[in-house]
């Protein structure tokens, strides 16, 4: 279970935007969202190679000559 410490005199904000950033680096929100609904697996295989073919246009181009 994810946790945040307040500190005495602390302000609530601050410790909700560290909650938040603790929740996005070990990805429970996203697990989350995608166990809302169910999924076919050929749905899944489709947004994985999405997924793969955004990856491979993000890289940069100097570095595709050296494979």
């Amino acid at each position: 279970m994810t946790s945040v410490k307040v500190r005495a005199g602390e302000v609530i904000d601050k410790a909700l935007r560290a909650l938040k950033k603790k929740l996005d680096k070990e990805g429970v929100m996203k697990s989350a969202k995608a166990h809302r609904f169910y999924d076919k697996p050929s749905v899944k295989s489709r947004a994985k190679s999405k997924a793969a073919l955004k990856y491979k246009k993000v890289k940069p181009k100097h570095f595709q000559n050296y494979y």
